[in-house]
């Protein structure tokens, strides 16, 4: 009995392997080479759109999946759920970002983008969470959780893959403040994705802190797509 279980057990390894090594280097493309090639090769108005091109994809593959829960996609019961504790942290977080602005930024960078261009500075507000924040939340929560998920067994384990690809897919800004606060946030968001299994919850999070940057003085770091396409549609 115990032979023919280790035959089998043994029969089977040769079906998994090769997945987790297709996976693997699926993963390592998507989330490092694709990156990297963005920052090389493409322009700074193409960072959005090439986003939404990867985000379609992502989500046409997870629909297809039967096994992907789809309420992940949305789940709005679980905001009403976590949104005190991620509005908590918001206040501690949010506080320190601003304190970094007055004790680090050039004197005025505090609210400069407000004051000098307020109409594009609402644009942002509004374009930044549907075009940039929803699918890149997409793509390195939803997708990389489900899709990964053989790659990244424990959970401290894909909260800390998720946290580094966000960090990493920010070196198309070229410089190591967005890739530092990026890192930070990446890790803060796939914990949020992975108590709640939300992507409504953790878009709100992720756009809190992405449009506190943009508000408080932060966004020359983060200055391609969404706001230059704001930029264009201010005039």
């Amino acid at each position: 009995m115990s032979s023919t279980a280790d035959s089998s057990a043994h029969s089977g390894e040769p079906e998994v392997r090769p997945l987790i090594v297709r996976r693997a280097v699926e993963f390592v493309l998507l989330f490092f080479g694709l990156p990297l090639a963005c920052a090389l090769l493409f322009p700074p108005f193409m960072i959005i759109p090439f986003l939404l091109v990867v985000a379609v994809i992502c989500l046409i593959v997870l629909l297809r999946d039967r096994s992907f829960p789809r309420r992940c996609l949305w789940n709005a019961a679980a905001v009403r759920k976590d949104v005190a504790r991620v509005l908590v942290i918001f206040l501690f977080g949010g506080a320190a970002l601003a304190a970094a602005v007055l004790l680090f930024e050039p004197p005025g960078s505090f609210l400069r983008f407000v004051k000098r261009a307020p109409r594009t500075w609402a644009l942002v507000m509004v374009l930044y969470p549907l075009l940039s924040v929803y699918p890149q939340e997409l793509v390195l929560r939803a997708f990389l959780f489900h899709r990964y998920r053989a790659l990244f067994p424990r959970p401290w384990l894909m909260v800390a893959a998720s946290g580094g690809c966000f960090a990493f897919v920010h070196i198309v800004f070229w410089n190591w403040v967005a890739i530092l606060l990026c890192l930070v946030g990446g890790v803060l968001f796939a914990w949020t994705y992975q108590r709640t299994k939300s992507l409504l919850m953790v878009g709100i999070e992720h756009a809190l802190y992405g449009c506190l940057i943009f508000t408080v003085g932060l966004g020359s770091y983060f200055f391609h797509g969404t706001m230059r396409m704001a930029q264009r549609l201010a005039g």
